[in-house]
C-alpha cells in the first residue's frame, strides 16, 4: 500500500489557521453530479460561511484496501473512498456550487440529545444502508453527527464531513442526504419451526413466541437471543393457540387447545406457576389492568394485607418431592406473592368457540362468564375503566364466515369496582391456598409411596433388611407428619381465615349482594374446610400411634430373628418395657387380626398399613377406620341431639379418606364462588352489534391464529379501536373503527378507511407511487399504528413496506367534518364501501422498504420502541428499532440562531486513541475507509 509524506502546511492568511488547499472542482470529473449506484445517493455541495477544515492525519492502516486516488495539485494524489469517489463534489468559497436554498449547518441547542456516537454511516442502498460502530475501525474517528436544518420547519438534510485514505486531506463540507432508513434492524433470525403467535412484553425487551411444535419460546431483543423454551408435555398440552402478558410483564399466559388448559408461566424460567381448565378451546386472550382511581381504591392499594400480620407465613414445600411443587419450593419461597402480583386489579379475558368468554381476576379466579354471544372469538378487549367489553366474532356459514363487532356494557364491574377488587383478591388467595393444599397432599402421597418401595426391596432380604426397613418407615412417617402439621394445617387455617373474611363481606348486603356473594354458600365452604382440618388431625393421631407400634414391633421382630439364628443380641436390644410389649401387642392385634369384612376382597385378608388408606384417592370407605370406642367426647356428641346438629361444630366423616374430604371441600368452595361469576356475567348486556364483512378466505390461507382484526384500548382517551381490512378492487383496504368505552357517549369519525398514496424518499426527489394492499396492522402505542403493506406492482423482494401511521394525521380536527360515515351500522360494512370516508396518506418518513423478505405479520411495542416482522413462511423474523429519529434531536430554532449570530463554525476530528484502534483491529478489514467528522461551534457557551 503506498504511503504519502507531506510537508507542513503554512498558515492560511484568510482564516489564520493551518490547512491544506482545497482540491479543485475539476479533479472529480463530470460523473460527480450523479448518484452513485451503490449508495443510491446524490451529494450536493453546501458552502459554509467562514469555515475551513483542519484534519489531523490518522495512522496508516495496513488492513484497509488501498483507495482510489485523484491527483492533487499541491500535495500529490488525494485519496478518495471507493464508495464515495464518484459522488464527491467539493465546494470552495471561491468556486460557488449549487446550494440548496436556506441550508445552514447548526448544532443542537444546549441540553438537547446528540446523535449517538456509536454509529458510522457506511455504503449501502437507500433502503438497506448499513451502519456500524466507529470504534470498530482502525484509524477511524469518534464522531458526532449534528443535524442540518432547513428554513422549512421540520425539513432535515443530514450533513457529514467525509474523507478517507491513508493520508487524509481536507474535504470541504458536503451536503450528504440522509440515507439512514426510518427504522433500524437490530436483529434477524431464521427459526426452525413455524411461528403461529408472537407478542411483546409490556415492560421488558422480551418477545414471546409460540410455534407449530407446541413450544413457547422467550427471546430477547438483542440479536433475537433465546432466553428459554417451554416444551410441550402431556400435563399441560401440545397445541398452543394464543399468548398474553400480565400488564407488569412478570407472568406469561398461554392457552392449549388439546387439553383446554390455561397455563401461567414465570418470565424468569420456564415453569408453570398455575394452571386451570376451561370448558372450550381458547382462541384469543387479553390481559388488562384497571386504571380507574378512587379514594377507596387508593386506601385499599396502600393498606397492608392484614393476613400477612395475622397469619404465619406458609412453609415452603420440600424440593425432594414432586416437580409440581416447585412453585412453593425453597428456591421460590415468594411464588404466591409473584403469582398474585400487584394489588391493583388486573383481569385476564378469554375467548373461544361457541361464544365462550370468561373473565379471570388476577389471571387466576373466574369472576364472570359472558353469555349471549354467538360464533368464535377473533379478538376481545376489556376497557381499562371497566365500562365496556369489545368482542370480534366469526360465524361460519356455507363456506364463508361473517365477522361482526360487539360492544357489551360492563357497568356492574365499573359501579362496584372497589368491592370487585376486594372480592377478587380474596378469590385469588383462596385459589392459591387450594393449590398449596393439593401440592402438600401430593408430597404426602409420594412419601407414602417411598414406604411401599422400601418394603418391596427390604423384605426380599428379610433379616438383613429388617432393621433398615424399620428405619425407612419411621423416616417416611416423620415426613408425612411434618407435612400435615406445617403445611396442611397452615394452609387450611389460612383458607379458613380468608373464607371468614369473605363471609363478613357477604354480610354487607348493600355492597356485595349485587355481585352475587352468598353468605349461606360461604358458610357451607367454611364448614367443609373445618371437616378437612378434623380429618387431617385424625391422620396425625393414626401416624403417631403407628410410629410407636411400628418402632416397637420391628425392634421386637429383629431381636427374635437374631435369637432364631443364634446370633449375638446386644444388651440394649434385650431391654423391653411393659409399654413396648403393649405396643407390639396392639400392632399384632390391629394389623394381623382376621377381618371378616375383608373376606370378599381377594388377597386382602390382612391390613398391614393404616396410614396409606387415608392417602388413596378413592371413594371407598376406610378399610380400618379409627376405633372410637371409649372416646368420651365422641359418645357425648352422639348422645346429645342439640350438639349433634349444631352449626357450630364441624361434621366428621370417620369412614372417609383425606382425599375424599379434600375433594368435597374443593367442590363446595367452587360452587360458593361460582355464583358471583354467573351474576356478573349475566349483567353484561350486548349494546352494539356491527356486521363488518364477509370473509371467503379459507382458514389455512388466513392463518387465523394471528390477531387481525386487532382491538386496542386507549386508556387516556377511553376509546376502543378496531383495525380490520375490507376487500375492494382486489385490494385489502385498512379501516379503523373507534367507539367510546362509555356506550352512552359518541365519538366523531367513528369509521374511516386509509388509502396509502405515495412514499417519498427523504434523500432524493424520487417518489414511490404504487397500489398498496394492507397485510397486517397493529397498534404500536396510543398514537401510532404499525402497518405491513404489499406493493401490488413491485418486483419480488422489494414489494413489502413497514409503515408507522400517526393517528394525529388520520383524525385531523381541521377537516374532520369531511370524513364522516354516511352509511348505517346495521348493514355489513363491506357492502357499503362507498359510504366509508377514505383518507389518502402520503409519507416522507416513518416508512421502510423490507428488502429480501415476504413480510406478512407485525407485532409492535411502543414502550420498548421496537417492532417484529414475520415473513409469510412463518420462519423468518426481523426486529426493528422504530424511533431512531428520536435519538437525533433537531432544534428548529437553530436555523434562526445561525442566521442572527452569523457565527463561524470550526471543523475538527476526534481520532481514536492508539490503544482503542489496536484493540479493534480484528474487525477493521471489513470496513471501507470513510471517516466521519464532528462539527461544533466556536462559542463555548453554545456547545452542548
Amino acid at each position: 500500500m503506498p504511503t504519502h509524506v507531506h510537508k507542513r502546511v503554512p498558515k492560511s492568511p484568510a482564516c489564520g489557521r493551518r490547512g491544506p488547499p482545497r482540491p479543485s472542482r475539476a479533479l472529480l470529473g463530470p460523473r460527480a453530479q450523479r448518484s452513485h449506484p451503490h449508495l443510491g445517493l446524490g451529494l450536493r455541495s453546501l458552502p459554509l460561511r467562514g469555515t475551513r477544515a483542519s484534519l489531523p492525519r490518522p495512522r496508516a492502516s495496513p488492513s484497509l484496501a488501498p483507495p482510489l486516488a485523484a491527483p492533487c495539485p499541491a500535495h500529490g494524489p488525494h485519496p478518495i473512498p471507493t464508495s464515495l469517489r464518484p459522488s464527491l463534489l467539493p465546494a470552495s468559497p471561491t468556486a460557488p456550487g449549487p446550494r440548496p436554498p436556506g441550508l445552514a449547518l447548526s448544532p443542537a441547542k444546549p441540553g438537547a440529545r446528540r446523535a449517538p456516537p456509536r454509529l458510522l454511516l457506511s455504503r449501502g442502498s437507500l433502503d438497506a444502508g448499513s451502519a456500524w460502530s466507529a470504534r470498530q475501525r482502525r484509524g477511524g474517528a469518534v464522531w458526532r453527527l449534528w443535524r442540518a436544518a432547513g428554513r422549512g420547519r421540520g425539513e432535515v438534510a443530514g450533513a457529514v464531513l467525509v474523507t478517507g485514505g491513508d493520508s487524509c486531506r481536507a474535504v470541504p463540507m458536503l451536503r450528504f442526504p440522509t440515507c439512514f432508513p426510518s427504522f433500524r434492524v437490530v436483529g434477524e433470525k431464521q427459526l426452525p419451526q413455524e411461528i403461529i403467535f408472537l407478542v411483546w412484553s409490556p415492560k421488558r425487551d422480551l418477545i414471546a413466541l409460540a410455534n407449530t411444535a407446541g413450544e413457547v419460546l422467550l427471546h430477547r431483543l438483542a440479536s433475537f437471543h433465546r432466553v428459554w423454551s417451554f416444551p410441550p408435555n402431556e400435563n399441560t398440552g401440545k397445541e398452543v393457540t394464543c399468548l398474553a402478558w400480565r400488564p407488569d410483564g412478570k407472568l406469561l399466559a398461554f392457552a392449549l387447545a388439546d387439553t383446554k388448559k390455561i397455563v401461567l408461566c414465570d418470565v424468569e424460567k420456564p415453569e408453570s406457576l398455575h394452571s386451570f381448565s376451561v370448558e372450550a378451546p381458547v382462541s384469543c386472550m387479553h390481559w388488562m389492568e384497571v386504571t380507574v382511581e378512587s379514594s377507596v381504591l387508593t386506601s385499599f392499594y396502600n393498606a397492608e394485607d392484614e393476613s400477612n400480620l395475622l397469619l404465619p407465613k406458609l412453609p415452603t414445600l420440600p424440593k425432594n418431592y414432586s416437580n409440581t411443587s416447585k412453585i412453593f419450593s425453597e428456591e421460590n419461597s415468594d411464588e404466591i406473592i409473584k403469582l398474585l402480583g400487584d394489588v391493583r386489579l388486573n383481569i385476564l379475558v378469554l375467548g373461544g368457540s361457541s361464544g365462550f368468554i370468561e373473565l379471570y381476576a388476577y389471571g387466576m379466579f373466574k369472576i364472570a362468564r359472558v353469555t349471549g354471544i354467538a360464533g368464535t372469538c377473533l379478538a376481545l378487549c376489556l376497557s381499562s375503566d371497566l365500562k365496556s367489553l369489545s368482542v370480534v366474532t366469526e360465524v361460519s356459514t356455507s363456506g364463508a364466515s361473517e365477522v361482526s363487532y360487539f360492544q357489551l356494557e360492563t357497568n356492574l364491574l365499573y359501579s362496584f369496582l372497589p368491592e370487585v377488587t376486594r372480592m377478587a383478591r380474596k378469590f385469588t388467595h383462596i385459589s392459591a391456598l387450594l393449590q398449596y393444599i393439593n401440592l402438600s397432599l401430593t408430597c404426602m402421597c409420594e412419601a407414602w409411596e417411598e414406604i411401599l418401595m422400601q418394603m418391596d426391596s427390604r423384605l426380599t432380604k428379610f433379616v438383613q433388611g429388617l432393621k433398615k426397613l424399620g428405619q425407612s418407615i419411621e423416616s417416611s412417617y416423620s415426613s408425612i407428619q411434618k407435612l400435615v402439621i406445617s403445611h396442611l394445617q397452615s394452609g387450611s387455617e389460612s383458607l379458613l381465615y380468608h373464607l371468614s373474611e369473605l363471609k363478613g363481606m357477604a354480610s354487607w348486603k348493600q355492597k356485595y349482594e349485587p355481585l352475587g356473594l352468598d353468605a349461606a354458600g360461604i358458610e357451607d365452604a367454611i364448614t367443609a374446610v373445618g371437616s378437612f382440618i378434623l380429618k387431617a388431625n385424625e391422620l396425625l393421631q393414626v401416624i403417631d400411634s403407628s410410629m410407636k407400634n411400628f418402632k416397637a414391633f420391628f425392634r421386637w421382630l429383629y431381636v427374635a430373628m437374631l435369637r432364631m439364628t443364634e446370633d449375638h443380641v446386644l444388651p440394649e436390644l434385650n431391654k423391653m418395657t411393659q409399654k413396648d410389649i403393649t405396643f407390639v401387642a396392639e400392632f399384632l392385634t390391629e394389623h394381623f387380626n382376621e377381618a371378616p369384612d375383608l373376606y370378599n376382597r381377594k388377597g386382602k385378608y390382612f391390613n398391614v398399613e393404616r396410614v396409606g388408606q387415608y392417602l388413596k384417592d378413592e371413594d371407598d370407605d376406610l378399610v380400618s377406620p379409627p376405633n372410637t370406642e371409649g372416646n368420651q367426647w365422641y359418645d357425648f356428641l352422639q348422645n346429645s341431639s342439640y350438639l349433634k346438629e349444631s352449626p357450630l361444630l364441624f361434621p366428621y366423616y370417620p369412614r372417609k379418606s383425606l382425599h375424599f374430604v379434600k375433594r368435597r371441600m374443593e367442590n363446595i368452595i367452587d360452587q360458593c364462588l361460582q355464583k358471583p361469576a354467573d351474576v356478573i356475567g349475566k349483567s353484561m348486556n350486548q349494546a352494539i352489534c356491527i356486521p363488518l364483512y364477509r370473509d371467503t378466505r379459507s382458514e389455512d390461507s388466513t392463518r387465523r391464529l394471528f390477531k387481525f382484526p386487532f382491538l386496542w384500548n386507549n386508556k387516556t382517551s377511553n376509546l376502543h379501536y378496531l383495525l380490520f381490512t375490507i376487500l375492494e378492487d382486489s385490494l385489502y383496504k385498512m379501516c379503523i373503527l373507534r367507539r367510546h368505552t362509555d356506550i352512552s357517549q359518541s365519538v366523531s369519525n367513528g369509521l374511516i378507511a386509509i388509502k396509502f398514496g405515495s412514499f417519498t424518499y427523504a434523500t432524493t426527489e424520487k417518489v414511490r407511487r404504487s397500489i398498496y394492499s394492507c397485510l397486517d396492522a397493529q397498534f404500536y402505542d396510543d398514537e401510532t399504528v404499525t402497518v405491513v403493506l404489499k406493493d401490488t406492482v413491485g418486483r419480488e423482494g422489494r414489494d413489502r413496506l413497514l409503515v408507522q401511521l400517526p393517528l394525529s394525521l388520520v383524525y385531523n380536527s381541521e377537516d374532520s367534518a369531511e370524513y364522516q360515515f354516511t352509511g348505517t351500522y346495521s348493514t355489513r360494512l363491506d357492502e357499503q364501501c362507498s359510504a366509508i370516508p377514505t383518507r389518502t396518506m402520503h409519507f416522507e418518513k416513518h416508512w421502510r422498504l423490507l428488502e429480501s423478505m415476504k413480510a406478512q405479520y407485525v407485532a409492535g411495542n411502543g414502550f420498548r420502541k421496537v417492532s417484529c416482522v414475520l415473513s409469510s413462511n412463518l420462519r423468518h423474523v426481523r426486529v426493528f428499532e422504530m424511533d431512531i429519529d428520536d435519538e437525533w434531536e433537531l432544534d428548529e430554532s437553530s436555523d434562526e440562531e445561525e442566521e442572527a449570530g452569523n457565527k463561524p463554525v470550526k471543523i475538527k476530528e476526534e481520532v481514536l486513541s492508539e490503544s482503542e484502534t489496536e484493540n479493534q483491529q480484528a474487525g477493521a478489514a471489513a470496513f471501507a475507509p470513510e471517516i466521519v467528522i464532528k462539527v461544533e461551534k466556536l462559542d463555548p457557551e453554545l456547545d452542548s
